[in-house]
């Protein structure tokens, strides 16, 4: 990765750890929009956007990010697990269990992701038995 987009992602990083949303987003997007289709570090800088996105409760957006993310690099589970976790709070828990079982499939150890899944089955579960 060249200097300037080495700089651009870290600032981005350090901007999102610091809990500055709106120049995290900012500079993510500057990033995103200068990576060539496929760069190494795209599906990160698409992933951690969507994680500003979903702090913000912009779930469509974040789910956006997150899916692109996939696209751009399928074999990386953090954004299936993110993804996932959108669709469940939204109560699309089919869906969501379809993304932690792909994190699962990519990555056995991902104890998150188990304990998700686990807790997604077990809301359906209980909103079957409720009739919604």
């Amino acid at each position: 990765m060249a200097g300037d987009a080495a700089e651009l992602l870290a600032a981005a990083q350090a901007e999102l750890a610091a809990g500055q949303l709106s120049a995290a987003e900012e500079l993510y997007s500057r990033f995103i929009a200068r990576s060539p289709a496929g760069a190494r570090h795209l599906a990160t800088a698409l992933n951690d956007r969507g994680q500003v996105r979903y702090l913000r409760v912009e779930f469509a957006a974040a789910v956006r990010d997150y899916t692109a993310a996939i696209e751009c690099q399928p074999g990386f589970e953090v954004p299936y697990y993110n993804r996932g976790l959108v669709r469940y709070r939204l109560g699309d828990f089919d869906e969501a269990m379809k993304d932690f079982r792909k994190v699962l499939e990519l990555n056995p150890q991902f104890e998150d992701a188990a304990l998700s899944l686990k807790q997604a089955i077990l809301d359906k579960e209980e909103k079957q038995k409720r009739g919604y």
